[in-house]
């Protein structure tokens, strides 16, 4: 994957976990568990495209 398509997929990964953290901020106590679970997955994504990221920068050099 270039480097370009990484750092779109890391914006959209960013994108969902701003909106998740958002969203379970106004979400009532007894519904929380399964947003709490979609930004698991959504941080665990994002960190995953920072990580490929940086592997690409560093082999760049």
């Amino acid at each position: 994957m270039s480097i370009r398509l990484i750092a779109i997929e890391l914006y959209r990964c960013q994108q969902e976990v701003d909106h998740l953290e958002k969203e379970l901020a106004h979400t009532p106590v007894l519904k929380k568990d399964p947003v709490r679970e979609r930004l698991r997955k959504a941080r665990a994504a994002r960190d995953r495209m920072r990580y490929m990221l940086d592997g690409q920068k560093d082999a760049a050099k």
